[in-house]
């Protein structure tokens, strides 16, 4: 999709009819919460939401509270990788890399739309690892779990690949290896979606302000922008990532001090630039201080190079504003980039960044690029149990609570069947538009959709249509509903961002803001240009009555 220049002109369950129908300022409530459940869950990042996704499928009743938007902190700032951690081999985490391995290709078959196959190539650097380490690396990374649709390693001459022209004549051989890549946001939403089919209710903006701990259960106070409401839980699940802590401390009472996990908040920092590597491939790049930093195409005309590793104090998470990349982490990484690209970087070819905190187990390393990136979960039983889930990454999300439901099952005394492992996420069915056409490989299936979709949709854009079809799958057909023409899609609020869209977003998947959807459900902030980006906020406010 292309960057548009900025016009003069002004912006004018079920699918919604047509837009020229909609003519009135809309307000819609969120629905009010369950008055008693059998688990509340706190925090909607990618494992609160997977958590309650898991037991809702099991048939367990959930409400999940967010304070913020989903996935508004943790779960949105990463590299968006759905990969093993070939970095973590060298510190002999063996179990965490073959644990997320498992996961990369039942990942991928869940949700064809949102995460796909994609290959990284590593230089061979003069002055980093020799190339048998990275070799051996890579056979290993290859063996610890099995692969159907991910090809395995390769070395490759650089003199012979076009790859090689971006980079500086030093570097002379490479190798390429298989990972997948993830629309991370979108992972969380469509993760909630399902929750939400399968009978959970979903509070976003929502804040678990209370938990006091009662003889059989919960008693939990929510605040939201309707003010409070009051639900009482068999169980309670803290999966408020770098906030967990601070939620055993500050939310929940008769909690031992002594109680939970000790957590190292690192920051990872990315920078986005316009298109400055033009293979298809990532790029894995040695850094100088041993660390790797990703090169990855992004967004079709950019480049998202991270990520940062700096530790950081309970602090930060006092700020009512987001972590932010500092210049000194976008002058490392841009210095980091340029010991191989070509054409160097500075500071002023960035276009956009952004940082998320991570919140890891403390294993008492020094450095926190080696701090594990696995997960634990801990039980305080009773009568009224609680789960607290420290540490974790994208890639195990699926597995870290199909694990949490289990030790839910034995915590309720109602063990019940997992169930996500074979399952697709919402829009990922793609069989329902193939037919006989589906031939199980992701990539290849969602190709096929994606043509299909421009023959049904012939009166959008096919570049629209493409965009659509990646966000949303197969959902797509509730965005666009019953259109029958351009103009029953609305008006066009901004260049390929039409407002039956915009009201899918806000009916459906809990968009509160303009911001919600140009930097989370979507990334068509960064296509845009400042008036552009403006024009959907006035359109937003305007329409649904709320601030911006």
């Amino acid at each position: 999709m292309k960057t548009s220049a900025c016009p003069t002109a002004s912006p004018g369950n079920e699918a919604p009819p047509a837009f020229k129908l909609w003519t009135q300022p809309i307000t819609r409530a969120t629905p009010a919460a369950p008055t008693e459940v059998d688990v509340v869950v706190a925090g909607g990042g990618i494992n609160g939401v997977g958590i309650a996704r898991d037991l809702a499928g099991r048939g367990y009743s959930v409400a999940l509270a967010e304070g913020a938007d989903l996935a508004a902190h943790t779960s949105s700032s990463s590299t968006k990788l759905i990969h093993g951690g070939l970095r973590y081999l060298e510190h002999g985490a063996l179990g965490l890399v073959r644990k997320s391995l498992l996961e990369r290709e039942v990942l991928l078959r869940s949700a064809p739309h949102i995460m796909w196959p994609m290959r990284f190539m590593m230089p061979v650097s003069p002055s980093g690892r020799p190339a048998w380490m990275i070799r051996a690396g890579l056979f290993l990374y290859d063996q610890l779990a099995p692969r159907d649709v991910l090809p395995g390693c390769v070395a490759v001459d650089l003199s012979n690949e076009a790859a090689g022209q971006d980079l500086l004549p030093i570097f002379r051989k490479a190798f390429i290896y298989s990972d997948g890549w993830v629309d991370d946001a979108r992972l969380v939403v469509v993760a909630a979606l399902d929750a939400q089919s399968k009978g959970a209710w979903i509070g976003s903006r929502t804040a678990v302000h209370r938990a006091q701990r009662q003889s059989a259960g919960w008693a939990i106070t929510l605040r939201g922008p309707g003010g409070e409401q009051y639900i009482r839980s068999r169980m309670l699940v803290n999966a408020t990532g770098p906030w967990a802590r601070r939620f055993l401390d500050g939310v929940v009472s008769d909690v031992p001090m002594s109680a939970g996990q000790q957590l190292r908040l690192v920051k990872g920092s990315h920078i986005v630039v316009r298109r400055c590597w033009s293979h298809e491939h990532a790029l894995i790049l040695q850094s100088s201080d041993r660390r790797v930093i990703f090169v990855i195409p992004y967004e079709q005309d950019f480049t998202l190079i991270g990520t940062t590793d700096i530790e950081v104090g309970p602090a930060i998470l006092n700020s009512n504003h987001p972590a932010q990349a500092e210049d000194s982490e976008v002058d490392y990484l841009c210095c980091e980039v340029n010991r191989y690209l070509a054409r160097p970087l500075t500071r002023a070819d960035v276009v956009w960044s952004y940082a998320g905190v991570r919140p890891l187990l403390d294993d008492a390393r020094g450095n926190p690029s080696s701090v594990t990136r696995d997960y634990r979960l801990e039980v305080d039983g009773g009568s009224a149990p609680m789960l607290s889930v420290w540490g974790g990454k994208l890639t195990t999300f699926r597995r870290l609570a199909e694990e949490a439901g289990d030790i839910a099952g034995q915590l309720l005394g109602e063990q019940r069947a997992a169930w996500t492992r074979g399952a697709v996420l919402p829009g990922g069915d793609l069989g329902t538009w193939l037919g006989d056409q589906l031939s199980g490989h992701p990539s290849q299936d969602f190709e096929a959709f994606v043509h299909l979709a421009i023959k049904r949709y012939q009166f959008l854009p096919s570049a629209v249509v493409r965009r659509m079809a990646r966000a949303y799958g197969t959902r797509i057909e509730l965005v666009v509903g019953d259109s029958q023409s351009r103009a029953d899609m609305g008006d066009e609020v901004a260049p390929g961002l039409y407002e039956r869209e915009l009201h899918y977003l806000q009916m459906h998947e809990w968009a509160g803001t303009a911001d919600d959807v140009l930097w989370r459900r979507s990334k068509m902030g960064l296509h845009y240009c400042a008036q552009e980006r403006e024009r959907v906020r006035a359109w937003w406010s305007q329409r649904f009555k709320t601030p911006d």
